[in-house]
């Protein structure tokens, strides 16, 4: 298992009143988006709206809750276990996005933890370049994980 993923739910949040995904397909989706030889460690914090946009003013500047942050890491050299990073999932705004997209949540979730992974791996879509290059792998991972493209509007 190249990824190991420390996963938990804000004190915030009741996981019961969120359709949350459980530890093993967060970890599945991740491993898919990070097809790595060694071991890697990613945090995984399922958080609510407060807490999600708190984070986002703090290192975006933007004050308002969002889907996704990822906070890259670099592990130092004389560390032997390898910290690729942390996600923040939102679960009230993937869940909310999900409904108004008319797409199963559980494929938004998906789309969430490796559109997070990638940019842990160093991908962003700043220009339209990246945004192209980013999102054909997103949509590649994706369908190998059994889910549609998720750029396609509904029919």
């Amino acid at each position: 298992m190249p990824v190991s993923i420390e996963m938990s739910v804000s004190d915030s949040l009741e996981s019961e009143d969120e359709d949350i995904p459980d530890t093993a397909s967060v970890q599945h989706w991740a491993e898919r988006a990070c097809p790595c030889e060694e071991q890697v460690v990613v945090g995984v914090q399922v958080v609510g709206n407060a807490e999600m946009q708190e984070l986002n003013h703090r290192w975006r500047g933007k004050d308002r809750p969002t889907n996704v942050l990822s906070f890259p890491m670099q592990s130092p050299a004389e560390v032997d276990l390898k910290i690729l990073g942390d996600l923040a999932l939102c679960a009230n705004v993937i869940n909310a996005e999900a409904a108004q997209q008319h797409k199963p949540a559980e494929a938004h979730w998906a789309h969430m933890v490796v559109h997070g992974m990638l940019h842990l791996q160093g991908y962003d879509h700043i220009d339209e370049q990246q945004a192209e290059e980013m999102e054909a792998l997103e949509i590649r991972i994706l369908e190998q994980l059994g889910y549609n493209n998720p750029y396609l509007e509904p029919a």
